[in-house]
């Protein structure tokens, strides 16, 4: 059962959510608020969880995860609905109970800065959240799921993190800092989005994998990892970075080999699960190289 729930949760992915806010929190270390670090960080995971839930859930509801009834692990979803395991309406529910816990530790956030300011902020990121594969608006189906990915787990959560230690927002520094967590979380969705291909145009889910072609869709993935390359070495040039953020260097090897794995076997899942780890590990790397740049 705590096997189950834990794959239903898809715990391993909120690394992609605690590090860019972890970061954001970080930029200013001068008068740290720890109680804001606390319940803004939970708010950040259950948001997370809240958004996995409702993503298996809505997928499913369209038939998208339904194509193929095999779990991967790294993409295409749980399949615990596929399997019997657990039923729509469970993960409704725990998706919304998640999304009830991110709320109160909103709330006490609020009352921690002494702003209503997270609130409104907030209700605007769960609905966004849910929204990304539920329906009227369904970014994910529409072509913005890189996009919104790139919003939510990139700017978003780096300046939300700077805000709730700096009360300031909007903040050019934050943004410019915040791009490389955009950039390669969303090279992860573009490598996992081509194994998915088949399964998603039935389902009519469509992405920007389906508009560049999956035979190329590994330039795409390059493009993306030049993209948050080229922004990390930006800040440095302005003086946002230190110099051990030049050791991201390092993730143009693994890079290359996830690269060379989407194009060599873009129509074999079983093939494609390694370039989704490697895609995954290289976001890993480069948020705590970041981190580091900052303290060292």
């Amino acid at each position: 059962m705590i096997k189950n729930l834990f794959r239903a949760l898809r715990l391993p992915f909120i690394a992609a959510s605690i590090l860019p806010f972890i970061f954001g929190s970080l930029i200013v270390r001068k008068n740290f608020n720890p109680a804001g670090f606390i319940w803004g960080l939970l708010a950040v995971i259950f948001t997370h969880l809240s958004a996995n839930l409702i993503n298996d859930y809505s997928d499913s509801r369209s038939g998208a995860d339904w194509s193929d009834k095999n779990s991967y692990g790294f993409f295409g979803g749980s399949k615990l609905i596929q399997e019997g395991v657990f039923s729509e309406r469970f993960y409704f529910a725990a998706a919304v109970c998640c999304a009830g816990l991110a709320s109160v530790c909103v709330i006490l956030l609020a009352l921690n800065l002494k702003t209503c300011f997270v609130l409104w902020m907030y209700l605007l990121i769960i609905i966004s959240s849910w929204q990304y594969t539920a329906r009227p608006l369904a970014f994910s189906y529409n072509y913005l799921g890189e996009l919104f990915l790139f919003i939510s787990l990139g700017p978003a959560l780096v300046m939300g993190g700077y805000f709730i230690q700096t009360g300031i927002f909007p903040d050019l520094k934050s943004l410019v800092l915040s791009l490389p967590f955009g950039f390669f979380i969303a090279s992860v969705l573009f490598a996992n989005e081509v194994p998915d291909f088949s399964g998603d145009k039935k389902a009519g889910k469509n992405n920007l994998v389906s508009l560049c072609r999956v035979e190329r869709a590994y330039l795409g993935y390059y493009t993306l990892i030049f993209l948050g390359l080229l922004s990390i070495f930006t800040a440095l040039g302005l003086g946002y970075l230190g110099v051990v953020s030049i050791s991201s260097l390092l993730i143009i090897f693994p890079a290359i080999k996830a690269g060379r794995i989407l194009k060599m076997n873009y129509s074999d899942k079983f093939k494609l699960m390694p370039s989704s780890r490697v895609a995954i590990n290289i976001q890993i790397l480069a948020g705590i190289i970041l981190i580091l740049s900052l303290w060292i």
